[in-house]
């Protein structure tokens, strides 16, 4: 009998940020026709996250996160979006809120946050939404009462943070603040019934009497007040970039699976099968070509937030245009063609796939209600001034 020498214990790495999230999408997508019809908070998905670690991921690993940036967080919302764009979206939204807290205070404010949120595996919810101006802040010497409605809310239903703004009569702009989601003053109203996104929770708050200490105030350096802090409306332009085209990668691998597996060819075709049609051939290569032109024009978006982001304070205002640019471009790409995508998916994938327990028109009913909230046509309209004059994107809450 011969004796092997005993082997070398073996090392196994610790599964990537992207790996942990492609295993999680795998688990959403099993459910998500089915949690669509039912709409409502996607509790075990949002546990799941947190179990995950994956909530701390742009957080610094000096405040106890994993330390990606902007390219490898919206990487994994795509990833997210292409099997559930619900999960996608707060997920995004977790790192737009942690990012409003970085751009808009002061370091003695969002380290603890950071920590906390590390720490505790925070969820952040949004109750921001600029246009709607239905709650207000009065101030009560060292703090601040809000009280009124605020539409939009999403992820903030099962959150430990949220980020809320309130105008203040006679004064422009708003107020802006973190507070925690279950302090007395803030009521959920569960009014969100859309076609699309169901289960983002973007249904009202109310605020009732909310009270807002001071040191929970974000106002400095503020909102929208240096090139660096105006990368704010950027980042939520470049989240709901790649929600968009994983929505439309997801759209494409469930038509190619039904084209390849369910669709049978049209009797005039004159072929034995639906892959060798020159329509059905023709609709994949125009299909192909607008999701590598999406694709490019979001890494290079993200590549181009990524280097604003390290400069930091020292960005100036035509640095922040030219990233505005590039991710209006990305935005408006990834609209146009993913919405032709899960329009026309249906032409290449046949009539079985329309049956409604597949609920495949979710992938359109998803981004068409997302899309909607931000219209295309006004990016477009940047974008054409900025190539005619030169004129660059005046920084607002979207654009």
């Amino acid at each position: 009998m011969i004796t092997l020498a005993s082997p070398r214990p073996a090392t196994t790495a610790a599964p990537t940020p992207l790996e942990i999230a492609t295993e999680l999408a795998a688990g959403f997508a099993a459910t998500a026709a089915e949690r669509d019809l039912c709409g409502g908070t996607p509790k075990a998905e949002r546990d799941a996250l947190r179990r995950s670690g994956l909530l701390r991921l742009m957080i610094p690993a000096a405040y106890g996160g994993l330390g990606a940036n902007w390219r490898e967080t919206l990487d994994i919302v795509r990833v997210f979006a292409a099997a559930d764009s619900s999960i996608a979206h707060v997920f995004a939204f977790q790192h737009l809120m942690l990012a409003t807290v970085r751009l808009f205070s002061r370091p003695s404010q969002w380290e603890p946050w950071f920590e906390k949120t590390a720490k505790g595996q925070w969820f952040w919810g949004n109750a921001l939404n600029p246009l709607d101006e239905r709650t207000v802040c009065t101030s009560r010497g060292g703090w601040h009462e809000f009280s009124g409605l605020k539409s939009f809310c999403s992820g903030a239903p099962d959150s430990e943070m949220l980020i809320v703004s309130a105008v203040q009569p006679g004064r422009p702009g708003i107020v802006v603040a973190a507070v925690p989601s279950a302090r007395k003053g803030i009521r959920v109203l569960a009014d969100w019934d859309n076609m699309g996104q169901r289960q983002t929770d973007s249904g009202s708050l109310a605020f009732e009497k909310l009270r807002v200490e001071q040191h929970e105030i974000l106002d400095d350096p503020g909102p929208l007040s240096t090139p660096f802090s105006c990368l704010r409306p950027l980042i939520a332009q470049l989240s709901l970039t790649h929600v968009y085209l994983g929505i439309a990668e997801g759209a494409f691998a469930e038509a190619r699976h039904y084209t390849l597996r369910e669709a049978r060819p049209w009797h005039r075709a004159g072929v034995a099968h639906t892959a060798q049609d020159p329509y059905i051939l023709e609709r994949y290569g125009e299909f192909w070509v607008g999701l590598e032109g999406v694709r490019a024009l979001a890494a290079r978006a993200a590549e181009k937030l990524d280097a604003a982001w390290l400069k930091g304070d020292t960005l100036n205002a035509e640095e922040r245009a030219e990233v505005a640019v590039a991710i209006t471009a990305a935005r408006v790409s990834a609209t146009r063609v993913g919405l032709d995508i899960c329009t026309r998916m249906f032409e290449v994938a046949g009539a079985r796939a329309t049956h409604a327990g597949l609920a495949l028109d979710r992938y359109w009913r998803n981004l068409r209600t997302q899309s909607l909230h931000d219209p295309v046509d006004y990016k477009t309209r940047e974008l054409g001034e900025w190539a005619l004059t030169g004129k660059a994107p005046v920084p607002t809450f979207y654009s």
